[in-house]
């Protein structure tokens, strides 16, 4: 029987380097939101996280095929499934 792989929701911030994650939703409100959307990070995007910084910020992430440093705080923001 084949099983079905559970997912899990979590923070883009919580995300190993080298994995995908899909965006789910987005907390925060007016323009941290829209800061975060301008940048290409809309519900339903696929996100990999190449880097971390040796003190954990920035994090350099994939999306929409071009690389993004995000701090922690913003990528705190961005709800994702594995």
């Amino acid at each position: 029987m084949e099983q079905a792989r559970e997912t899990t929701v979590v923070t883009l911030r919580d995300i190993p380097i080298g994995q995908s994650a899909t965006v789910v939703k987005l907390n925060g409100e007016g323009a941290l939101k829209r800061h975060i959307m301008d940048m290409g990070i809309t519900k339903g995007t696929s996100v990999y996280v190449r880097k971390v910084a040796p003190l954990g910020d920035p994090i350099e992430v994939t999306v929409r095929g071009y690389e993004l440093s995000l701090r922690k705080s913003e990528a705190e923001s961005v709800v994702v499934t594995q």
